[in-house]
């Protein structure tokens, strides 16, 4: 029986009362503040001051407990919208912006089903926007914009990683491989990328996620159109 439909142990007179929201509200203030790796059943047991054997009277480990969490944000992700183009840009959005919230939900994202309540409302509200497409193509466009929004916080978290790691953010990288471009360019080896680098307009991050996604919902209405 998964998480979502077994139920909580009865209360019971302890010094410290305990239930599965408690715990998931743990674990996500500790991956907040220090990501995944701070997160284990003893280190949360620690922050509700009782003993981890206690979580196991609600969580198997800590794949539940992962699970659990990122049901838990997805309660953050609510698509919104009047058409299926306003709701699909809304869950790309949402889904960005949780992630940026909670940096370790992109090391999560992309993987098996999330199945929680909180997920689930979410995929009704966007396969319900969908109503009018025919449905054997409705998945498919859910999963590539799905796809398009892990794909792009997932960079957006690594390319932020790496400037807390190497104390480089953008103008600074620039400034110290602006000369190395400069000097392979001028071989003439890669005139193509030479003009876009020194004469395409260069976006900041939420510009390049939202022309991207403009790009993906216009292929997706010419297709749904036909």
């Amino acid at each position: 029986m998964l998480v979502w439909e077994r139920p909580e142990p009865s209360n019971r007179p302890v010094p410290a009362p305990l239930s599965r929201e408690r715990i998931v509200r743990a674990a996500v203030q500790l991956a907040d503040a220090d990501g995944l790796d701070a997160v284990s059943l003893r280190k949360v047991a620690t922050v509700l001051d009782v003993r981890p054997m206690r979580l196991y009277g609600y969580i198997d480990g800590k794949e539940e407990l992962l699970d659990l969490m990122v049901d838990a944000v997805h309660a953050e992700i609510r698509p919104t919208g009047g058409g299926w183009r306003e709701v699909l840009r809304s869950l790309a959005e949402a889904t960005r912006h949780a992630a940026h919230e909670h940096e370790w939900l992109a090391d999560l994202l992309g993987g098996r089903p999330q199945l929680g309540p909180h997920a689930l409302a979410s995929g009704e509200a966007v396969v319900a926007a969908l109503g009018d497409v025919d449905v054997d193509v409705v998945m498919p466009v859910v999963a590539a914009v799905n796809a398009y929004a892990i794909g792009a916080v997932r960079r957006e978290i690594a390319e932020r990683r790496a400037e807390r790691a190497t104390g480089m953010d953008e103008k600074r990288w620039q400034a110290a491989l602006g000369p190395y471009l400069e000097r392979t360019f001028a071989t003439g080896r890669f005139p193509a990328l030479a003009t876009v680098v020194r004469d395409a307009a260069h976006l900041d991050a939420d510009q390049t996620f939202r022309t991207g996604l403009d790009f993906l919902l216009d292929g997706i209405e010419a297709r749904i159109s036909r």
